[in-house]
């Protein structure tokens, strides 16, 4: 059952990964609050695969550059 809970929680990462890379490389933070759920987005940032930029008018979930 975890190894499910797992597989399932990877899923959505890889998923907002591909949807960030399909954006052109960065999204505007506050369009994912209602779609994808903190945890994901904090995983990713844990696993620096994404990075946050503040742009002085909100802040960007951009793809880092060494992936």
């Amino acid at each position: 059952m975890l190894e499910e809970v797992n597989s399932n929680f990877d899923r959505r990462a890889n998923h907002l990964l591909r949807l960030i890379q399909l954006c052109g490389g960065c999204v505007p933070l506050h369009s994912l609050q209602f779609q994808v759920s903190n945890s994901v987005i904090q995983t990713l940032l844990d696993r620096e695969l994404v990075q946050v930029q503040n742009t002085g008018c909100g802040f960007l979930l951009e793809i880092a550059e060494d992936f």
